[in-house]
């Protein structure tokens, strides 16, 4: 019987070393890795905020949102049943004739309050640099109108302004001058909620640019002044400029906060007279708190308006501040 051997058709291919190549195995699946001790406490650790931003931001951002879309009255707020009406409210706030003059009074309240308020604190920060004596407890003395309740500064101011009992107006007579209407003259209502929001704000300026100041090295100022440069030329080129990053988000601040301001105007003027001092903070809380027939959704639809330009704002900033940084 005749063995036929059968020749395969490809002799495996050896290697110098006269080993045969083997044929790669397909890669195993990797087991899923389990979180290590130190993810478990970055999580612990990142829960309490998540928990809090939720419940306290994110929330009540989604039941404005809701309020702005709906045709709540009274029951339907307490029965949850209101109607969704998409942006009828948005265009019952536009349409109403209290909405031109409500964005002027908001656009100049916050314009002038931040100037005046920037420029005075850096001013007296400036001022106060120079550590002369008595220095710390005048700087303590100025922080007295930030840590008193808003209540009390405005009900201070309510009564310095008063047309007839003020202090102003007394010192105003003293010298000669007609008595002013502050409070219940509408040429001057916003006027005066301006200048007494202004005291209120400059002290956190004051703080803020203060602590930027201390940064800046004694180094320089002390080169320039080799150099022949005075005062004025020194702050130009090397305080303004070295505090720009710490003024950027001192008025950022400032901003958020001016827009929001509430409790000044209110308990002065409380938007009045003839919606003369009338912004959008004090806007939203009439129609829906002010009224025996509160417009829940209208209110909440102006509220709104005001989160979206502080969101604007703050993007731009954060814009700006990603172009200094890759500049």
């Amino acid at each position: 019987m005749n063995h036929t051997t059968q020749v395969p058709d490809r002799l495996p291919v050896r290697e110098e070393t006269g080993a045969a190549t083997a044929a790669p195995s397909p890669p195993r699946a990797r087991a899923p890795r389990r979180p290590t001790s130190q993810q478990w406490a970055a999580w612990a650790f990142l829960a309490p905020v998540t928990l809090y931003l939720a419940l306290f931001y994110a929330y009540p951002l989604y039941r404005n949102l809701d309020l702005s879309l709906r045709n709540y009255t009274v029951r339907s707020f307490v029965q949850g049943d209101a109607p969704f009406t998409g942006l009828a409210n948005y265009r019952t706030v536009f349409d109403d004739p209290t909405f031109a003059p409500a964005l002027l009074h908001t656009a100049v309240f916050t314009a002038v309050c931040l100037v005046f308020q920037y420029a005075i604190g850096l001013a007296l920060a400036v001022f106060f640099n120079q550590h002369f004596r008595l220095s710390a407890t005048l700087r303590a003395l100025f922080l007295v109108p930030w840590l008193l309740p808003l209540i009390v500064s405005a009900s201070t101011w309510s009564w310095m302004l008063n047309s007839d009992s003020g202090i102003v107006n007394a010192a105003l007579h003293a010298v000669g001058v007609d008595p002013v209407n502050w409070l219940t003259s509408p040429s001057w209502s916003l006027t005066s909620v301006i200048i007494a929001n202004i005291w209120i704000g400059v002290p956190f300026n004051l703080v803020v640019l203060y602590s930027g100041l201390q940064s800046i090295p004694g180094a320089l100022y002390e080169a320039a002044a080799l150099d022949g440069a005075g005062a004025w030329r020194r702050f130009w080129s090397i305080t303004f400029p070295l505090l720009r990053p710490v003024s950027a988000i001192t008025l950022l601040l400032g901003l958020v906060y001016t827009l929001k301001v509430f409790d000044i105007i209110w308990i002065m003027t409380k938007g009045g007279p003839a919606d003369s001092s009338t912004t959008f903070a004090t806007w939203s809380y009439q129609l829906g708190f002010g009224n025996l027939l509160p417009a829940f959704g209208p209110g909440a639809a102006v509220g709104n308006l005001l989160v979206v330009a502080a969101l604007v704002f703050g993007l731009v900033y954060l814009r700006v501040q990603r172009k200094q940084y890759e500049s």
